[in-house]
């Protein structure tokens, strides 16, 4: 669900961690533990892993010790903000195989976007590369379904323009759940563009209003853990 993930979709992400997005429940996490036994992995950092964190939206993190995975971070995270439940993730998730027959479970690609609407600078350039990428790869086949995607979160100006003039009546229907594409029907670059740095200015917003309780409870875990 991070940078791995990115990579697969063409948004071309270096990344030196791995992200997993996981079911929490008893029995997963015994199958987890198992997996992180044998990376030879270990918490670098609060809190533990345990469902509680888990399930209250923190994100666990190891570093792997394995000869194969030597320095490998896997961070782990059960619930995000703005994020379906895991159910509903697994039932829309991506299977890619690899060269030597791997199955790769990816996080659907709506799904990856809105996880990656977080306050961190890297993230919004990376949406605008996931989407560019899906338009670029899909534009002569795209299904209706494909199209509405690209309008609810295409972040290029002229991307955005040429998509509501290809197909208005789907924009109209639209901008009741996002007002910038009228700016996109009527083709104003300018004010597409502030719009969109608005709406990214209050996702950034929303995110650091979710993790600020989540954080003085990581202050209290590591006042906690140091004594």
């Amino acid at each position: 669900m991070g940078g791995q993930a990115c990579v697969f979709y063409g948004g071309a992400e270096f990344s030196r961690d791995t992200d997993f997005a996981i079911l929490a429940d008893a029995e997963n996490l015994i199958r987890m533990n198992e997996a992180i036994n044998e990376l030879q992995a270990r918490v670098i950092a609060v809190p533990p892993f345990t469902i509680d964190h888990l399930l209250g939206g923190h994100a666990v993190h190891f570093r792997c010790q394995h000869p194969e995975a030597a320095g490998m971070r896997v961070d782990v995270m059960a619930k995000m903000r703005g994020v379906a439940d895991f159910t509903d993730l697994w039932e829309r998730r991506t299977t890619l195989q690899g060269a030597d027959g791997t199955l790769y479970d990816l996080m659907s690609l709506p799904d990856l976007v809105q996880a990656k609407k977080t306050q961190r600078d890297k993230d919004w350039p990376m949406i605008r590369r996931l989407i560019e990428a899906d338009h670029a790869a899909c534009r002569g086949e795209a299904t209706e379904e494909q199209v509405m995607f690209w309008l609810r979160e295409a972040r290029t100006p002229e991307l955005l323009i040429e998509l509501a003039g290809a197909k208005p009546a789907m924009s109209a229907t639209l901008t009741t759940k996002r007002p910038l594409l009228e700016a996109a029907l009527s083709a104003d670059e300018s004010r597409l563009e502030e719009e969109l740095y608005l709406e990214e200015r209050a996702e950034r917003f929303a995110d650091r209003a979710y993790w600020k309780p989540l954080k003085r409870e990581l202050e209290q875990l590591r006042h906690a853990q140091n004594g």
